[in-house]
């Protein structure tokens, strides 16, 4: 019984002094200090240590083979460095390559857009005499007409007041004529162009006007004709109706031509000049597709927007573009061939854009590159990277971190 609680003090002597020994936390002889790869600022001496901002357990940062060590945390290298990711790390994490080649440098420019009428094919008449509505032979907007279709007849007693003068003076010119002195004839032929430009003022048609002089006898009854081919816009008078001078009647457009404004941001106006070929789809219609030209660029933006309109002229067969249609604009740009890499091969940092370049042998050098314009998936490179070269396309967030811990980048 002696022996055994003998035994039993021993060994909790023993454990005793083993947990008041110093417990071994040293680094290896190799290992400058021990770091987080996701916060590269975090470093640390305890080799057992986790990343204070993540829980990550920290991993070692080795002395550079020539016996200097990294650099301290205040400190980073001027210049970025070579670095070295094993290839079959870098198999694991995803690294692939592509290489910097001249390409055509090609862009398309997409915008929203809304179709409206051509102004220079849209007629209004307003009644430039006093009257009643007679007839309307049109019964609402949106109706279809035909060139030289008639819209409505007006009664107008003042009308017929200026015909019976214009037959007066008709008459005067004959008598004119026969009496063979030419200051009558002057005289007539005056008094007899005036009427008849009142006459066309008041929107009789030479048509109607030739009939009158043949005829020689006036009606106060006034037709109006449309111009063109087209449709009813806007419809503002009824049967009945008196109308005044100045009075708005009927609308006529004609939709076989149209605009499109078109919003473009403010950054891609230098990429705008008049003549450039445009192509108008619909989401609504995926079997609509329109070719046109910029013919205008408003020189005024938009206060909330910050667009510019770009007016774009547009032939309408079979009448499928709409006024108030919203549109889809697409702009096919060209500038030429030029160096490119993938959009995903490019790194941005603040102000400095950078790629991984493969030096071989799992050696990767960050280089800083300017950029150009973005062309499709590709960036345009004016300076930075010569064809050829190999540059990194995925996994950039990991490949950086390697960077940030092997101390080939500073922090940015």
């Amino acid at each position: 019984m002696k022996k055994a609680v003998s035994l039993c003090l021993f060994i909790t002597l023993v454990l005793l002094a083993a947990s008041c020994a110093p417990h071994e936390n040293k680094k290896a002889a190799n290992v400058a200090y021990y770091t987080c790869t996701m916060h590269p600022s975090v470093r640390s001496q305890d080799p057992h240590g986790k990343c204070p901002i993540c829980g990550m357990s920290l991993v070692p940062v080795y002395i550079q083979t020539n016996g200097a060590a990294q650099p301290s945390a205040s400190e980073f290298p001027p210049h970025e460095v070579e670095f070295n990711i094993p290839p079959r790390r870098q198999q694991l994490i995803g690294v692939t390559y592509a290489t910097v080649e001249t390409r055509p440098l090609q862009s398309i420019l997409r915008a929203p857009g809304v179709v409206t009428f051509d102004l220079l094919r849209r007629w209004s008449y307003v009644s430039r005499v006093e009257g009643y509505v007679e007839k309307l032979e049109v019964s609402s907007a949106g109706q279809r007409v035909e060139k030289g279709q008639p819209l409505l007849t007006l009664h107008s007693p003042d009308l017929l007041v200026a015909e019976r003068e214009f037959v007066d003076l008709l008459q005067s010119r004959d008598r004119a004529n026969s009496s063979n002195l030419q200051a009558a004839i002057d005289t007539a032929r005056q008094n007899l162009d005036a009427a008849r430009r009142r006459l066309q003022f008041w929107n009789l048609d030479d048509a109607e006007i030739e009939r009158l002089e043949k005829a020689r006898q006036p009606r106060e009854y006034l037709t109006l004709y449309s111009p063109f081919q087209g449709v009813v816009w806007n419809l503002q008078t009824g049967q009945g109706r008196r109308v005044t001078a100045g009075d708005p009647l009927v609308e006529v457009v004609d939709l076989s031509a149209v605009w499109v404004w078109v919003d473009f941001y403010q950054d891609d106006l230098p990429l705008l000049t008049n003549g450039l070929p445009v192509t108008i789809t619909s989401e609504t219609d995926p079997a609509l597709r329109a070719e046109g030209t910029i013919a205008l660029l408003d020189p005024l933006l938009d206060a909330a927007k910050r667009t510019c309109r770009a007016r774009v002229d547009l032939a309408n067969p079979g009448l499928k573009l709409r006024p108030e249609m919203y549109v889809n604009a697409e702009l096919h740009l060209d500038f030429g061939k030029g160096l490119a890499v993938p959009v995903s091969a490019v790194l941005p940092a603040g102000e400095r854009n950078y790629v991984f370049v493969d030096k071989g042998a799992g050696n990767l050098e960050p280089r800083v590159v300017e950029l150009g314009r973005l062309c499709g998936g590709f960036y345009a490179i004016r300076k930075g990277l010569a064809a050829g070269e190999r540059v990194a396309e995925s996994a950039l967030f990991l490949i950086d971190a390697e960077a940030k811990v092997q101390g080939a980048l500073g922090s940015w």
